[in-house]
């Protein structure tokens, strides 16, 4: 079972809120689907990124796959220190392997996304 205390999207990106901050990434099951990540685009601090909206890439040697926004805000950190060290994000995508931190303007920001059971239901019938 995946962490119950974050939301997250069909798509694969994970969001965790904390006050008004969201910290997205992708999920185990993304990295395990691509395969060997070889390049990772992340959005730069101050980008405005919205719901479902791509906010950046991650390249492996089988597939590019944009990531998606799970809220609306700005960007105001972003985990720089993986597009040099892509094995964090390959080993620890749901703790050290966060892609950026967005504020948001309401506390509901997460409402619509799916919970841990939810997204286990996507994950089992798509493996």
């Amino acid at each position: 079972m995946r962490p119950t205390d974050r939301s997250y999207l069909e798509s694969h990106e994970w969001a965790q809120l904390d006050g008004d901050i969201v910290t997205v990434g992708i999920t185990d099951f993304a990295v395990e689907q691509l395969g060997e990540l070889v390049y990772l685009d992340l959005p730069a601090v101050g980008t405005d990124v919205s719901t479902g909206q791509g906010f950046g890439e991650v390249e492996s040697v089988k597939a590019v796959s944009d990531m998606n926004s799970p809220v609306d805000g700005e960007v105001i950190a972003v985990n720089s220190d993986l597009t040099d060290n892509l094995d964090t994000l390959q080993n620890h995508p749901l703790n050290a392997g966060w892609l950026i931190k967005v504020k948001v303007a309401s506390a509901d920001a997460l409402h619509g996304l799916l919970d841990a059971a939810a997204y286990e239901q996507i994950v089992a019938s798509q493996s």
